[in-house]
């Protein structure tokens, strides 16, 4: 009946910065009435784009959105450029909570703003390898950026005790016994 498709690009720039286009697109299935008319099966509802140029430390230095289908038309895309909003914070501190700050609710787009928010993921996968050493942190004395990020890679699991044992450390035996049984006694 519906499909919505979220695509993130990230582009390396020459000038050093990254540029971030997330694409978000909602079509139906079948015919729907809209407030300004019928939109045909296939035909986008929301067709939406936000754009961010992001540095290497991931903080945000230019953003902006625009809204290329939606179902209110000079409603939907009259938000000025609220997503310039956005520049200046990090995408690895506190990014979810300050875009909800600063662009929940009726302060911006439902769509975009919910959109946002997998954009911290999608970069710190085009970094990876590339700007960030998956293997080891600056001087080979900082575990890599991807352990304890995730319940697969947290530094008392089995794939950190296989891929990178030097960063492996033993579960506590609280935790060991809890996991052991299934159950857990911390609250």
């Amino acid at each position: 009946m519906h499909r919505r498709s979220i695509d993130v690009h990230v582009y390396a720039r020459d000038d050093g910065l990254w540029e971030v286009d997330a694409h978000l697109s909602d079509t139906k299935t079948h015919d729907v009435t809209l407030a300004q008319g019928v939109r045909l099966a296939g035909e986008p509802v929301h067709d939406m784009l936000l754009r961010l140029v992001v540095d290497t430390q991931l903080t945000i230095r230019e953003a902006g959105a625009e809204t290329r289908r939606m179902p209110y038309p000079g409603r939907c895309d009259d938000h000025g450029d609220a997503y310039a909003r956005l520049v200046g914070l990090n995408l690895l501190k506190g990014f979810r909570h300050a875009v909800k700050e600063r662009l929940g609710g009726v302060q911006g787009c439902t769509h975009l703003t919910e959109m946002s928010q997998v954009l911290p993921t999608a970069v710190m996968q085009a970094f990876a390898g590339v700007v960030l050493d998956t293997r080891e942190g600056p001087g080979g004395d900082v575990p890599p950026f991807q352990l304890d990020r995730c319940h697969a890679l947290r530094r008392d699991g089995e794939a950190v005790k296989t891929y990178y044992p030097r960063w492996y450390r033993a579960p506590s035996s609280t935790l060991a016994a809890a996991t052991a049984d299934g159950t857990s006694n911390l609250s």
